[in-house]
């Protein structure tokens, strides 16, 4: 039956048999997965290797009647991208929520596809279901990858909207979508704490995202008690190593440089996929205390989001080696463990072929939430 959500909203169990029918037909999607699979491979076997992919995955899929069903298909890959990137994965602070009702998890936005996906896996290494995740629309410009978000449980955040009016009904739409999966469907939501990541390594909330949530508020509830009623949990995210680091330093330097960047059109997808395959070190989610207190605007909400998150970040060693090579930060013990040795070897080998310039922009991600910490 249409809804007022259908917009909007992620594909569900009614939706599967079109919607795959769809992926396994699209030679681009095809295509896409022999590319990312077969990147070693001759390119002359391409064509063949397409035939036979394009029939493991048509006989992967007609197993598949449910969207629950669509995941656990893909938790083995999860799990194998974890083992084989990952040096460890560790969680805290889950043990300490009443998940019986369904929270909004609220995180720093590091990576386009693994912020939601590892929150998702220690959840789900709780015996809790996953989120339902904001996604902006900026992601969905192929229909391909569209459908396959939408799949994995994905609601989409209309950014593009360029009237105001729109933006608007776009915002309020997205609000009461979000208000009607946590209270009326009891689903858990991931959304970023701001649009983007934050490439430098400053985790800062945006009120707006908190007055976003607020605009579906009745005109005689209070504000604080309904931010209280959405349940939100601040959620830190911690990698190690970022294998973006130095595509991203050398967009902050661009900016800086030239005042904008011009995103490829293909940027986003290999974002995605260096995040997925590339090497991570140690990973750590922690989550944060439900948001109960009395608060007077979406400001200090997010202030408050802010420092929960960066009290439960940790900076490894890259944080205190990376503030050290700054020469903003003397610790004569930074080299003092493997961990710290490792991260030297690493942050030196990210710099070969950088700019003065663009290495300070990748030193200063790693070392910008342990600064804050210890200022």
């Amino acid at each position: 039956m249409p809804t007022k959500f259908d917009s909007i909203r992620p594909f569900d169990d009614a939706d599967l048999s079109v919607v795959l029918s769809k992926l396994f037909n699209n030679k681009e999607f095809i295509n896409s997965i022999v590319a990312f699979k077969f990147s070693d491979w001759p390119r002359f076997l391409r064509p063949a290797l397409g035939f036979f992919t394009r029939r493991y995955i048509i006989k992967q899929i007609t197993k598949i009647d449910t969207l629950r069903g669509f995941q656990r298909l893909i938790e083995p890959y999860i799990e194998r991208m974890i083992n084989t990137t990952t040096e460890s994965f560790t969680v805290s602070g889950l043990d300490k929520l009443d998940l019986s009702k369904a929270c909004l998890f609220m995180s720093n936005h590091r990576d386009i596809a693994l912020d939601p996906t590892f929150v998702n896996w220690a959840l789900h290494l709780n015996g809790q279901d996953t989120v339902r995740i904001a996604v902006g629309d900026n992601l969905l410009k192929k229909e391909w990858v569209a459908d396959l978000i939408r799949l994995n449980k994905c609601f989409i955040v209309k950014r593009s909207a360029t009237d105001r009016r729109e933006k608007l009904s776009a915002a309020k739409l997205l609000s009461e979508y979000i208000e009607f999966t946590l209270l009326s469907e009891q689903q858990h939501i991931w959304i970023a704490q701001r649009e983007g990541r934050a490439k430098d390594g400053n985790d800062v909330t945006n009120p707006a995202i908190l007055s976003m949530l607020a605009l579906n508020k009745p005109k005689r509830a209070e504000f604080s008690e309904y931010i209280r009623k959405l349940r939100i949990v601040p959620v830190s995210i911690s990698y190690e190593f970022d294998p973006c680091d130095i595509n991203k330093a050398k967009e902050l330097q661009k900016v800086a440089q030239e005042g904008s960047y011009d995103k490829p059109d293909n940027e986003d997808v290999r974002s995605i996929v260096n995040g997925i395959t590339g090497q991570k070190g140690r990973v750590h989610i922690h989550f944060g205390e439900l948001l109960v207190g009395d608060f007077e605007n979406a400001k200090e909400v997010a202030a408050h989001i802010d420092r929960e998150i960066l009290q439960g970040y940790d900076s490894f060693s890259t944080g205190p080696i990376a503030a050290k090579m700054l020469s903003v930060e003397d610790n004569d013990n930074a080299e003092s463990d493997q961990y710290a040795r490792a991260a030297v070897d690493y942050l030196q080998e990210r710099l070969l072929n950088l700019s003065v310039e663009e290495q300070n922009k990748l030193l200063n991600m790693y070392a910008c939430a342990y600064l804050r910490k210890v200022n």
